[in-house]
């Protein structure tokens, strides 16, 4: 009777976290990874109050209009500077090189990004780092910009994917330290991908 009464366990504990999983709404891989990482209290960035009710992130129609390929110039002589942030906090970055490309009928350029934090984990030596701000900033998306996140190409073409495009943690609480996206990657056009601003229930 015992074993029956552990099997039973076992396999309700099972359904409970099957079910959990499939809860992790998305249409994309980034979507799912996302809302995991958000669910996750260990990870996720959220208070401890809005993650009780916290359901799943909310995202722009997943559009390949906004998967872009640029081409990307290299800017070797840049020189580091302190980038503002939400706080006093002053990272050090380099412009690495500049993409430009074509979206929604017009054409940018924009910075991006190597960190030059010498205790940086050699694990993203090769993370480049895309903040940028659009027409939808404090309405559709987050007044303070999104990031995307791209890797140092192998040649002189960068992909840009903005539906990957996600929301600063200073978005979901004030206890972070935020970059501020430099106003050079303003881009006048709405950029209708990617994270919408958090909206809390």
């Amino acid at each position: 009777m015992k074993n029956i009464c552990l099997i039973l366990c076992v396999l309700m504990l099972t359904v409970s976290c099957a079910q959990e999983k499939r809860m992790l709404v998305g249409e994309t891989d980034f979507q799912r990874e996302l809302n995991s990482e958000f669910k996750d209290a260990t990870k996720s960035p959220l208070t401890p109050k809005d993650l009780k009710t916290f359901k799943a992130l909310e995202f722009f129609p997943v559009d390949e209009a906004y998967k872009v390929t640029a081409s990307f110039k290299l800017t070797p002589d840049a020189k580091s500077f302190k980038m503002k942030t939400s706080t006093s906090r002053t990272p050090i970055y380099k412009c690495y090189g500049i993409a430009t490309f074509k979206l929604n009928g017009k054409e940018f350029s924009l910075e991006v990004y190597q960190s030059q934090d010498p205790n940086k984990d050699p694990k993203y030596k090769d993370d480049l780092f895309l903040p940028f701000t659009d027409e939808t900033n404090g309405f559709e998306s987050y007044g303070g910009g999104r990031y995307i996140d791209v890797k140092i190409p192998s040649g002189n073409t960068l992909e840009i994917d903005f539906n990957k495009a996600y929301n600063p943690y200073c978005a979901y609480s004030d206890r972070y330290s935020c970059p501020v996206p430099p106003r050079v990657n303003f881009m006048k056009t709405e950029v209708k991908a990617g994270v919408k601003a958090y909206k809390k229930h």
